[in-house]
């Protein structure tokens, strides 16, 4: 595997152990997974646009992002779901799935599915 798409086996890899923890109603491990694998992809999309990284923490890449000129209303709304804080029961709103969120912001900043 060439390096180039090393990033595309760690997003594959955390999407997998997203299923696998849900699958096992770990939904605290599947949010950090989809948001490890949205900040994956957030350092590809910047990599891709000769922009200096913010570091490895995909909070501090989704923040960052948020922030850039030019993204769209639709990103900008789905990295916000991304940077949710759970409520007191640990759970998030329930029309928020933040796995299928970050397989949608994969494929918008990439071109990829997942």
């Amino acid at each position: 595997m060439t390096i180039t798409n090393d990033y595309k086996s760690q997003i594959n890899q955390e999407f997998q152990q997203a299923l696998k923890a849900r699958s096992l109603a770990n939904e605290g491990q599947a949010r950090v997974c989809a948001r490890r694998a949205a900040g994956i992809a957030i350092g590809e999309y910047l990599k891709r646009r000769e922009i200096s990284i913010p570091g490895p923490s995909a909070i501090k890449r989704l923040r960052f992002l948020i922030n850039l000129p030019g993204i769209s209303p639709e990103v900008i709304h789905v990295s916000e779901h991304l940077l949710l804080k759970v409520n007191q029961d640990f759970k998030l709103p329930s029309d928020i799935d933040l796995v299928e969120e970050a397989k949608w912001l994969v494929q918008e900043l990439l071109g990829e599915s997942y």
